[in-house]
């Protein structure tokens, strides 16, 4: 072979080893991609989970590109952030049915936890000079219970990753179906705030679960989407476990429009599901916190969350709406437990501030400019390719951004015709363009049974 001929070669293997992976049906944003998705979607059903990180529920997930501990790690911890003499311990397989010793997540804990310090400089992070370590969660989860329980153990609890075994009902969603390895909480703080970012693209300057998202109170008063689909004359519901957490209640604009019988109990789910009537956008909140809840809280069972996500799938499945039904589970937070990957950068969704006192009195203002940790997302539907794993997004102005909680609105948006509420959504990338074109016949029609495992420390 001469030179020339050899070179070509070379230069053909190098073009196939660096050609990008296959292309989605056509791009986000696009016309083609919103005309496909309101031809094959015509309701959506949103379950939102409780405090979990990737690298914790989803660690043990072997499917190839899912950045996390089996495939990536193991990822260590120091024990203190401040002694190098204390050592250091590393993520490992099998964490527990139920850990009592709820980490912190609070706003000043995921400081901590990311940054190493209750009060990191805002303008050192905005202009990245500081950026997030991941290296704080075994110091914070010591700090806040290292006097009653022992040190390895509570390691454990928030460095550990659950096995494809032990949740074998996400498992064979991860498998099935489609799962974001970059999708991050709009917040970098607790459930509440978080939640009002899915359903309003804000929390309105709330940082933590103060009495505003009480229901007798329903202090939010910005623009929801069921505010947005009552107004354009398309049908929601709000199923709730508990009348402990109902999210249409944060917003005063359900009581003050007569919506609240719009806000009903999970047998409706299940009723409206099986006879085929579930309205175009429907809202699942799952039970919380302590044991015998559903929503997979760390006080609660792993393996009853499992129970809980089947029975909603199984019941979608069933339905005679399966075949335009996209189904987005997704988690509120990370809960104080452990992931790798550094929370990005984010446009303010208004000009509002929280200000915390931290453990160590110091005082943190939080300008909500960057995400929280990531978390599991996953689209489920006949419309969505089987095992798949998508990575970063692309938002309107063609930026290559991580999926967020907001990807949602940005996403109905296009659904529903409604312009983005704040510039936190519309900063958002979307996830229209992963609708297939082509229907599945292989979706699973039942989920496999959770088990329970070794329960609690």
């Amino acid at each position: 072979m001469n030179l020339a001929a050899l070179l070509g070669l070379l230069s053909l293997a190098a073009a196939v080893s660096a050609a990008p992976p296959k292309a989605h049906n056509s791009r986000s944003h696009s016309s083609a991609s919103i005309s496909n998705l309101k031809s094959k979607i015509k309701n959506v059903v949103i379950l939102e989970m409780e405090n979990r990180s990737v690298d914790n529920v989803l660690g043990g997930q072997t499917i190839k590109g899912l950045e996390n501990p089996i495939n990536n790690g193991p990822f260590c911890n120091p024990y203190n952030l401040t002694d190098a003499s204390s050592g250091e311990v590393c993520s490992s397989a099998k964490d527990f049915d139920s850990i009592l010793d709820d980490p912190d997540h609070s706003v000043t804990g995921n400081n901590i936890e990311f940054y190493g310090t209750f009060a990191p400089s805002n303008a050192d992070i905005a202009q990245g000079k500081l950026t997030p370590s991941q290296q704080g969660f075994v110091h914070e989860q010591l700090r806040r219970y290292g006097d009653d329980v022992n040190k390895t153990e509570l390691a454990k609890q928030v460095l550990n990753y659950y096995t494809e075994d032990e949740v074998p009902v996400l498992t064979s969603l991860v498998q099935n179906y489609l799962t974001f390895n970059h999708w991050h909480s709009d917040h970098p703080g607790p459930t509440n705030p978080n939640r009002a970012y899915v359903l309003s693209g804000t929390s309105a300057g709330h940082g933590t679960n103060d009495d505003a998202f009480n229901s007798d109170v329903h202090g939010l008063t910005q623009r929801s989407i069921f505010q947005q689909l009552s107004e354009t004359n398309h049908t929601w519901k709000n199923y709730y476990t508990s009348t402990d957490m109902v999210d249409a209640f944060f917003f005063d604009w359900t009581f003050t429009s007569n919506n609240t019988d719009k806000a009903q109990p999970l047998t409706n789910f299940y009723a409206d599901a099986a006879a085929g009537t579930l309205p175009e956008f429907s809202f699942v909140d799952p039970s919380c916190c302590g044991q015998g809840t559903s929503s997979m809280h760390p006080s609660g069972l792993i393996s009853d969350g499992e129970t809980f996500i089947k029975n909603v799938y199984d019941a979608l499945r069933a339905s005679p709406q399966w075949e335009e039904t996209l189904f987005i589970l997704t988690f509120d937070e990370t809960g104080g437990f452990h992931d790798h990957v550094p929370p990005p950068l984010a446009p303010r969704p208004d000009d509002l501030t929280y200000t915390e006192t931290a453990p160590n009195g110091e005082s943190y203002t939080f300008t909500f400019d960057r995400l929280g940790g990531r978390i599991p997302t996953l689209l489920i539907s006949p419309w969505i390719a089987k095992g798949q794993v998508e990575q970063k997004g692309t938002n309107s102005e063609g930026d290559v951004v991580s999926y967020s909680a907001s990807s949602i609105l940005r996403t109905l948006g296009y659904l529903w015709d409604f312009e983005p509420f704040t510039p936190r959504v519309g900063g958002a990338a979307s996830f229209e363009h992963l609708i297939e074109k082509k229907k599945r016949d292989d979706t699973p029609a039942q989920l496999p049974e959770p088990k329970a495992f070794r329960a609690r420390i």
